[in-house]
C-alpha cells in the first residue's frame, strides 16, 4: 500500500534534519512539535499498519518502503513518538549487512 497523497505531501512539504550524531549510520528525521500533528501522526500509522518488520542489529522495528526510502519509528506507542526517521533503502542495517558495509 503506497502512501496516500496527504501523507506523500506531507512527506515532500517538510525539512528533514540529517542526524549528524550519527554519521555512521546516515538517516534524516522530523520531530513531532514542529511538524503538523495530523499527518504526523498519519504517516506514524501507516508505518505501523502497512510496514515490514526489519531489523537494526537485535532490535526488531516496522519499515515502510517507498520510492527507494525507509521510513520507521522506535516503536512507541503513536501518541508518545516523537521522532519519524528515514534513509535511503540501500542504507538499511539489512542491506549493510548482507554488503559487509556495518562499521
Amino acid at each position: 500500500m503506497r502512501f496516500p497523497d496527504y501523507i506523500r505531501e506531507f512527506i515532500y512539504g517538510e525539512k528533514w534534519t540529517f542526524a549528524k550524531t550519527m554519521p555512521e549510520w546516515p538517516h534524516e528525521y522530523i520531530v513531532r512539535n514542529k511538524v503538523d500533528q495530523d499527518r504526523f501522526e498519519g504517516l506514524v500509522n501507516h508505518i505501523r499498519e502497512y510496514g515490514e518488520v526489519g531489523r537494526f542489529y537485535h532490535k526488531s522495528l516496522k519499515y515502510f518502503e517507498e520510492d527507494g526510502w525507509l521510513y520507521w519509528t522506535m516503536g512507541a506507542p503513536v501518541k508518545e513518538t516523537i521522532i519519524i526517521n528515514r534513509c535511503l533503502e540501500k542504507d538499511s542495517y539489512e542491506n549493510r549487512l548482507k554488503e559487509g558495509r556495518l562499521t
